[in-house]
């Protein structure tokens, strides 16, 4: 079943919006670290930007979410897009300062913009039908897949606009992404929750939290996204102790976004064709040969292969527990759920973002590495049970 001209214009938007967004992550994930490293006094902090980043957007889902719930889809992005542009302005003037601290301030209103736009996959599903609502939320992330040559490329072309001053024009050029967005958002016509919706939150959260699909869409979700944003956050800085130039670590990022991003073009498809489980699994062992390609050297072709199953990896676990997740809330209680799950998420995220840089300076890339597998082992775990409690409900 397709969608109807109101939903694809919606997913189109959003696309757009996802796009623009992404470019502006991957720019940041190429040069954060960077620019941590040469700011920092201690260079254990060189991910500290990076992990405020992170830890705020998990502190952003929650109010996004019910203020969203109360404004409306376009309003909420709306705000958020403008708060994203005031930390573009902060970090670009931390560079250009040299002041490490005030370009880890920066990173607070980015990560609250990507709180925001987090929600952009859950918008796209919230109008389309149940048939429909992988392909929307895959489509939409699709929109990634820009981002994969802009991001980087935009770092390198940007870099020296502010020449001798590195980078600072790498963060300064987000602000022109975001203002794209702005104008795109005006287009967006998502309908409000009616105000019964809106009066009521349906049922304690305690309760779905007891919901097997929400466990599981909220492990795999948690566990995929901390352990890619693990191994690409420490990626840069590994790339860099191998004696890789800035333009092998920009190859290394645009293989990881295509990656990320290129597949959803047709994991929705996928999902529907072999079920929500069984794609999750297959993203699970994709992330393991990342691991296990890092283990076998550190050339840039390890380091970009890794980081292209990686990325794949990603791409299955977290499309697959977005669509999973789906499946548990009623009308009334999407925002909250979904703010629930993304609280989550990037609270492990955050954690993941600042124990990167503070592991690889401590124990060293490889050893960093093995922190990965016994995760992904606990996720399978839960989606092999998640399978058989399916199967086992099925009629005889």
């Amino acid at each position: 079943m397709g969608a109807d001209p109101r939903t694809r214009r919606n997913v189109l938007l959003l696309a757009a919006c996802q796009a623009l967004m992404m470019t502006g992550t991957s720019l940041v994930m190429t040069v954060s670290a960077l620019v941590g490293h040469a700011l920092a006094d201690d260079k254990s902090l060189s991910t500290l930007p990076l992990a405020l980043q992170f830890l705020s957007t998990m502190l952003a889902t929650i109010p996004a979410s019910m203020l969203m719930k109360r404004l409306g889809r376009r309003a909420g992005f709306t705000i958020g897009v403008a708060i994203g542009m005031v930390g573009a302005g902060t970090a670009t003037w931390g560079v250009l300062a040299n002041d490490f601290w005030l370009f880890a301030l920066g990173g607070i209103p980015l990560g609250v913009f990507n709180g925001f736009a987090q929600f952009y996959r859950f918008a796209a599903a919230d109008t389309a039908g149940h048939d429909y609502r992988a392909r929307a939320i895959s489509y939409v992330l699709a929109g990634g897949v820009v981002a994969a040559i802009a991001g980087p490329e935009l770092a390198r072309w940007s870099k020296d606009w502010f020449a001798p001053v590195l980078f600072a024009g790498s963060f300064a050029s987000i602000l022109f992404l975001q203002l794209a967005a702005l104008l795109l958002l005006q287009f967006l016509a998502i309908p409000r929750l009616t105000a019964a919706e809106r009066a009521t939150g349906g049922r304690p959260m305690a309760e779905i939290a007891r919901d097997p699909k929400f466990v599981v869409a909220v492990m795999a979700g948690m566990i995929a996204y901390a352990s890619m944003n693990f191994v690409m956050t420490a990626t840069p800085l590994a790339m860099m102790a191998c004696g890789l130039g800035f333009d092998a670590t920009k190859q290394t990022m645009q293989a990881h976004v295509l990656g990320m991003f290129v597949p959803s073009f047709f994991t929705g498809h996928l999902i529907k064709r072999f079920g929500v489980v069984e794609v999750m699994l297959a993203g699970a062992a994709l992330v393991l040969g990342c691991i296990a390609v890092n283990a076998m050297g550190i050339t840039a072709l390890h380091f970009s292969a890794a980081l292209l199953l990686l990325g794949v990896g990603w791409n299955f676990l977290y499309v697959g527990a977005s669509t999973l997740l789906t499946e548990v809330p009623l009308p009334a209680e999407r925002n909250k759920v979904q703010a629930a799950n993304d609280f989550m998420v990037f609270g492990l995220v955050s954690l993941s973002a600042y124990s990167s840089g503070a592991v690889h300076e401590l124990l060293g890339w490889q050893t960093g590495n093995l922190l990965i597998p016994p995760l992904i082992v606990v996720a399978v775990a839960a989606m092999l049970w998640l399978r058989l409690r399916r199967r086992s409900a099925l009629p005889a």
